[in-house]
C-alpha cells in the first residue's frame, strides 16, 4: 500500500491518490530530481504478482515511451520498488472524457470532430510503428482546459492484451468499445482501434452507448450481431459526411473500416466542409453480419398465421357441435342420411387432397435444375448467371483465401455447382480475397513489436515467449532471438508463429548445486544490487556452509533492489541462528512471494 509522503525508488514523493482502477492505482507525486509533478501508476492485485506480465508491462511501457506526439501522454520512467511495479507519466491537470460526458451529456458536432481528430492524430504515430492501443475508451482519453486531448494507458493496455488477462473492474468498462473480432476471440489489429474510436465518436455525439446489456457477454454479442443504431435518430441534423465516418469506423467486417488511424484522420480533416455536408450515404463494400430482422419478420408472420388458423379451427368445432346436437334431435332416418352425406364429403376431400399432392410432386420434380458452375467468374457476372437460371442470391457472401482464383472472383458456391435444387433456392457465394499466405522471413534480431503488428495485420496469430539474455549479448531488449517457424515456410491466415523475445539481464544461478559458497552469493548480489538475507539452519551433519535452498528460482531474471534469501546448513547449535519454520523442506520453492 502506497502512503502519502512515501518515496518511490527514493525519487518520487507521493502527494496524494488521484485514482483507483482494476489494474492500477494512480498517485500524484513530486519528482525530487527533475523538480516537477508526475503521475505514478502502480500495478495492483494479481498483475503485480505475475512476473511474466510484469516483464511484458515494462517492455510495452518502454515501447510506448518512444511515441512522441502532443496527443499521447508522455511516459518518463518504468521501474520496481520493493515489489511495487510502477510507470511514471506526464501529470495531466484535466478530466477524462467520461467525466466530461457526465457533465455535458453530449457534445456538439464540431467539438466531437475536434476530439476524435486529435485522438486519430496521436494514434497514427502509434499505428505507424504497428503499436496497437487495444483499449480506447473515454476513461483513457484526457482533455485539458485548453482543449488538448491526451491518450493514456498505452503500456498497460498493450501488456494486458499480450497476457490475455481480465480484471473484474475493467471488463465492463471496455466491453462497450470492444471490436467484434476481439469479442469473437480473435487477435487485435490496427483496425480494432478504429472500431473503438467509432463507438467513442458515436457516444460523444449522442451521449449514449450504442449497445447496452445486463452483462459483458450480452453486450459483446450485440457488437457481433446487431447493426449500429442510426445516429441520425439521435442527431437528425448531423452532416452525412460525419455519419459516413462513423459507419465506416464501426463496420463489423474489418475490411470495411479505415486501414489505420492516419487514414481516418485524413477523412476527418474535411468532414465539416460545406461541400461534404450532403454527400451520398456510404455503402460498405464487403458483407457485414446477416440481417436478423428478416428472421424476426418471418417469425411474426408465422405467429399471425397460427393465430388465424386457431380461430378457424375454433369455428369449425362450434359448427360440429351444432351438427351433433341437430342429429341427436332427429329421427334415425335423417341421421343415416346425414352420416352418408358427411361420409361422401369426407371421401371427396381425401380425393382432392391426394390430387393436389400429386400435382405438387410432379411440379417440384420438373422445376429443379442444376446449380451453374460460376467458379473463377467475376462476382457480378456470377450473380447474373445464377439469377438467369432461376436462383436467388444470398446476401451472406463470404470472403475466402485462394491461391488460384483472382481477388473478387467466385471460388465456389453453396450448394456446389452441379447440385440439383429447386428454382428460387438461395445460393451463397464464396469470393476470393486473394492469396493470403505469407512466406516467413528470418526475423532474428528485429524488433518484436513491429514484426508482431505487421503479421497480425495480415491475420497471423503471434505468440511470445520471454528469453533472458546476458547484458553482453548481441540481442537488445525486445528483439527476436529465435522463432518457431523457419525462414522460407508459409503461413496462412489464422495460423500462428511463436517468437522468443530477448529480455536483457542476468538470471539467478542455481546456488544449491554444491559449487557455490555463501561468499560467492554475496559477491553476486553486491554486483547486481540485490538485497541478500542469509538464513542459517542448525545441522548435525557434515554439511556446514552448504546452501540448500534459495528464494528465487534458478533462471529467473535479476532485477535491481530485489530481495533474495539463501538458506545455509551450519554445524552450530548457537541459539542466535535463524531457523527454518517447522514443516519447511529443502529445494528451490518460492517463499514470501519471491520466485
Amino acid at each position: 500500500m502506497i502512503m502519502k509522503g512515501q518515496k518511490i525508488s527514493d525519487r518520487y514523493q507521493v502527494i496524494k491518490s488521484i485514482g483507483e482502477g482494476g489494474m492500477a492505482n494512480v498517485y500524484l507525486a513530486y519528482d525530487t530530481i527533475l523538480d516537477r509533478n508526475v503521475a505514478v501508476k502502480v500495478l495492483r492485485g494479481d498483475l503485480a504478482n505475475d512476473e511474466k506480465f510484469v516483464r511484458r508491462f515494462q517492455r510495452e511501457a518502454l515501447a510506448a515511451s518512444s511515441l512522441s506526439n502532443p496527443n499521447i501522454v508522455e511516459v518518463y520512467d518504468v521501474g520496481e520498488d520493493n515489489g511495487e511495479y510502477y510507470i511514471v507519466m506526464e501529470y495531466i491537470e484535466g478530466k477524462h472524457l467520461k467525466q466530461l460526458l457526465k457533465k455535458r451529456g453530449k457534445l456538439t458536432v464540431t467539438e466531437a470532430v475536434d476530439i476524435v481528430s486529435q485522438i486519430t492524430d496521436g494514434l497514427s504515430v502509434a499505428h505507424d510503428s504497428y503499436i496497437i492501443h487495444r483499449d480506447i475508451k473515454p476513461q483513457n482519453i484526457m482533455i485539458l482546459e485548453n482543449g488538448l486531448v491526451k491518450i493514456t494507458d498505452f503500456g498497460i493496455a498493450m501488456a494486458m492484451n499480450s497476457t490475455q488477462l481480465t480484471q473484474t473492474n475493467s471488463v465492463m468498462g471496455s466491453v462497450h468499445y470492444l471490436p467484434p473480432e476481439q469479442a469473437n476471440g480473435k487477435g487485435a489489429t490496427l483496425q480494432s482501434d478504429i472500431y473503438s474510436i467509432g463507438i467513442l465518436f458515436y457516444e460523444l455525439l449522442t451521449g449514449k452507448l450504442p449497445f447496452k446489456g445486463e452483462n459483458a457477454v450480452e453486450i459483446a454479442l450485440k457488437h457481433l450481431k446487431e447493426p449500429l443504431p442510426s445516429i441520425r435518430d439521435e442527431v437528425p441534423n448531423i452532416p452525412q459526411s460525419v455519419e459516413n465516418i462513423i459507419i465506416k469506423a464501426t463496420a463489423k467486417n474489418p475490411k470495411n473500416r479505415y486501414a489505420d488511424a492516419r487514414e481516418m484522420h485524413e477523412d476527418l480533416k474535411t468532414c465539416l466542409d460545406p461541400a461534404r455536408a450532403n454527400e451520398e450515404k456510404i455503402h460498405l463494400k464487403y458483407q457485414e453480419v446477416s440481417d436478423d430482422t428478416k428472421v424476426l419478420k418471418q417469425v411474426k408472420e408465422e405467429a399471425k398465421k397460427n393465430s388465424e388458423n386457431k380461430k378457424v379451427n375454433n369455428k369449425n368445432e362450434e359448427k360440429e357441435e351444432v351438427i351433433a346436437k341437430k342429429i341427436t334431435g332427429d329421427d334415425l332416418k335423417k341421421q343415416n342420411k346425414t352420416l352418408i352425406l358427411l361420409a361422401s364429403i369426407f371421401t371427396g376431400l381425401i380425393l382432392v387432397v391426394t390430387l393436389v399432392f400429386v400435382i405438387i410432386m410432379i411440379t417440384s420434380r420438373t422445376s429443379t435444375t442444376s446449380v451453374p458452375d460460376v467458379t473463377n467468374k467475376d462476382a457480378s457476372e456470377a450473380i447474373k448467371i445464377l439469377q438467369d437460371a432461376g436462383f436467388t442470391i444470398s446476401e451472406d457472401q463470404e470472403g475466402v483465401s485462394s491461391k488460384d482464383i483472382a481477388v473478387g472472383n467466385v471460388v465456389r458456391t453453396s450448394p456446389l455447382a452441379g447440385t440439383k435444387r429447386k428454382k428460387k433456392s438461395e445460393i451463397k457465394l464464396y469470393i476470393s480475397t486473394g492469396d493470403e499466405t505469407i512466406e516467413v522471413e528470418d526475423y532474428t534480431g528485429k524488433n518484436y513489436l513491429e514484426i508482431k503488428g505487421s503479421l497480425e495485420a495480415r491475420g497471423i496469430v503471434v505468440n511470445e515467449e520471454e528469453e533472458i539474455v546476458d547484458t553482453d549479448s548481441e540481442f537488445k531488449d525486445g528483439e527476436i532471438v529465435r522463432q518457431s517457424v523457419e525462414k522460407g515456410e508459409s503461413l496462412t491466415k489464422g495460423e500462428s508463429i511463436t517468437f522468443y523475445v530477448a529480455s536483457v539481464g542476468i538470471a539467478y544461478p542455481d546456488f544449491t548445486d554444491g559449487t557455490y559458497t555463501v561468499d560467492d552469493v554475496k559477491a553476486f548480489c553486491e554486483d547486481n544490487g540485490i538485497k541478500l538475507e542469509v538464513v542459517d539452519t542448525p545441522s548435525e551433519t557434515n554439511l556446514d556452509g552448504t546452501i540448500y535452498r534459495q528464494s528465487r528460482q534458478a533462471g529467473s531474471r535479476v532485477s535491481k533492489n530485489a530481495e533474495f534469501k539463501i538458506y545455509v546448513y551450519r554445524n552450530d547449535n548457537d541459539e542466535d541462528l535463524d531457523t527454518v519454520p517447522e514443516g519447511e523442506t529443502g529445494g528451490t520453492d518460492c517463499e514470501d512471494g519471491f520466485c
